[in-house]
């Protein structure tokens, strides 16, 4: 029995104790970080901050130009209004240059009616007046419609009559108590006319 107790040892004995039992524990020490990872912690926030002074150039960039565009879009509206309100006021500029001679013509026909020969001289202004005016309508599209001897056309003519006619075909023109003019292909005033109908039996 007592060998047995002494072969037994105590791990409380220094003397007994295995030689690890009395070793110190030593604390467990994480390892440092390398360099490198906490640059890559860094990273990804400076990338953050450029994206987003990226987008806020962008956004800057945007508005200006929208701002540009709203201003030459003012521009051009503004240069339309103007050239429109020319265009109002001056559209019969030329019209009414050219209608100045037809004027003259008029004043000088007046003028020579007093002469010896002032009936004459009259009547050969007012021909050269109308025959001047015609040219300036036409020279501004306006052409005068006379039906004269056509078929009825409701287009371009208006009936003021009926009247019985045996040698002329029925629905034709008969007389024109007034020109119709056109001005550019549109009906500017029908024409005024008469028109044949059958004799009744």
């Amino acid at each position: 029995m007592s060998e047995n107790n002494s072969d037994q040892t105590d791990p409380l004995d220094p003397d007994t104790a295995p030689a690890d039992a009395t070793r110190p524990v030593e604390p467990e020490v994480s390892p440092e970080p390398r360099g490198d990872e906490s640059v890559d912690e860094a990273a990804p926030i400076d990338h953050a901050d450029s994206s987003e002074r990226d987008l806020e150039a962008e956004l800057a960039a945007a508005q200006d130009a929208a701002l540009r565009a709203q201003a030459d879009a003012m521009n051009v509206q503004r240069r339309a209004e103007q050239e429109v309100e020319k265009a109002r006021k001056f559209a019969l500029e030329r019209f009414c240059g050219d209608l100045l001679s037809v004027v003259d013509n008029l004043e000088r026909a007046l003028e020579s009616a007093g002469d010896d020969h002032g009936a004459a001289a009259l009547v050969e202004g007012i021909e050269l007046t109308r025959k001047g005016f015609l040219d300036v309508l036409t020279k501004y599209g306006v052409e005068p419609v006379e039906p004269m001897g056509e078929p009825f056309d409701p287009e371009t003519a208006q009936a003021m009559s009926m009247v019985e006619q045996a040698d002329v075909e029925p629905n034709s023109v008969i007389a024109v108590m007034q020109k119709g003019y056109i001005l550019n292909g549109r009906l500017l005033r029908p024409a005024m006319v008469m028109v044949s109908k059958a004799p009744s039996v």
